[in-house]
């Protein structure tokens, strides 16, 4: 007789009650993630993927593998290493982002500079998908098999697939950027959950209601579960900030540079911004599940420039030849500098220099 493992009891988190705000919502597209299990059916969902990505830049996923239960629990998980472990043992696993350029562990609230003397109000744990690869704190051991779970269904189910859609998109072989994220390589690949706090009226006016500046992700492909407190927009190519709608139990798909860069320009990497929630949910945290991919530490972010497509519409070089980074320079060029280095006041916009590339803030 087969015993049925049990799964460590969590307390259930409860999300807030989604807002009743008449918001300005962006039309992203909604990509039925189950068509993806036959080459008909990957080059109808890859010209749907294509189109969202040079245009829009973001898109939604459903029927990604997950049921409603299974992500609930997910997030009732992602609650435990901001209520369930101490102030104190937070600090013990806090991450060492300017030293080593990883985000393993917490990224602790009050890091990143937002404005006006104002920091940000916003936790993360973030895990490498290899979960063995540091320590975790007590209350988070026992649930690091579902983590695992978590990450490889992200990995494999999601985040291939997607890769596979972009190939296809570029007129490449299938497995032209599944090979450049293997899930045993070395890289920063990681499953990260994030608390966002609310914050004073004074800072709120310090910051414009800004509580993560205009900015856009430095991996290849992020993947959110959508959860229902408004607050995530992005900047349209018409220059507007549109709200990101929740939908349940759908994941939401962004490209990261990387991804912009291998794709000499195709992919957007587009910009997105977090702010405070409408009046209806400005007393509610906001928790998130996130599985932020990057490709193979190793993987040079050139331009895939044997691509029939790019080389039909051209290829945006952001890195002279000689000076392309790999994954591993740019990740911890971006993840030491962020929230940390002085920045260039441009008109609305704040910049930096990382690796030769300028890097822009928005506010």
């Amino acid at each position: 007789m087969v015993i049925p493992v049990q799964n460590p009891e969590v307390s259930p988190y409860t999300p807030a009650p989604p807002t009743n705000t008449d918001l300005d919502y962006a039309d992203l597209p909604i990509i039925d993630l189950s068509k993806a299990t036959t080459a008909e059916g990957r080059i109808g969902l890859a010209e749907q993927v294509t189109d969202a990505m040079t245009n829009k830049g973001f898109f939604y996923i459903v029927n990604h593998g997950y049921t409603p239960e299974q992500t609930k629990r997910i997030f009732d998980i992602a609650n435990v290493p901001f209520e369930h472990v101490s102030e104190p043992e937070k600090h013990v696993y806090a991450g060492t982002m300017k030293i080593t350029g990883s985000y393993q562990g917490y990224k602790l609230r009050q890091y990143w500079h937002i404005a006006n003397g104002v920091h940000d109000q916003l936790e993360h744990y973030n895990l490498n998908r290899d979960v063995t690869k540091r320590e975790h704190p007590q209350a988070v051991r026992p649930l690091l098999p579902e983590i695992e779970a978590f990450a490889k269904h992200n990995h494999f189910h999601v985040l291939h697939t997607i890769l596979r859609l972009l190939a296809i998109g570029l007129e490449l072989p299938e497995e032209t950027l599944v090979n450049m994220h293997r899930y045993d390589a070395v890289g920063e690949t990681y499953v990260r959950f994030m608390k966002y706090y609310p914050r004073s009226p004074e800072e709120e006016e310090k910051t414009q209601n800004v509580w993560l500046k205009g900015h856009t992700d430095f991996g290849t492909i992020t993947i959110l579960y959508s959860q229902p407190v408004a607050a995530l927009q992005i900047l349209t190519p018409e220059g507007n900030w549109k709200w990101v709608r929740h939908i349940n139990n759908a994941l939401v798909i962004n490209a990261g540079d990387a991804m912009e860069f291998l794709s000499g320009g195709f992919y957007r990497a587009t910009i997105h911004r977090v702010v405070q929630p409408p009046p209806d949910q400005q007393s509610y945290t906001r928790l998130g599940a996130f599985y932020f991919a990057m490709s193979d530490d190793n993987i040079r972010l050139a331009p895939l420039t044997q691509s029939p497509v790019l080389q039909r519409v051209g290829v945006k070089r952001r890195f002279e030849d000689d000076k392309t980074p790999t994954m591993e320079q740019w990740r911890k060029g971006r993840t030491t500098a962020y929230g940390q280095s002085e920045l260039t006041k441009n008109g609305e916009v704040e910049e930096e220099m990382i690796n030769g590339v300028l890097v822009k803030h928005y506010n």
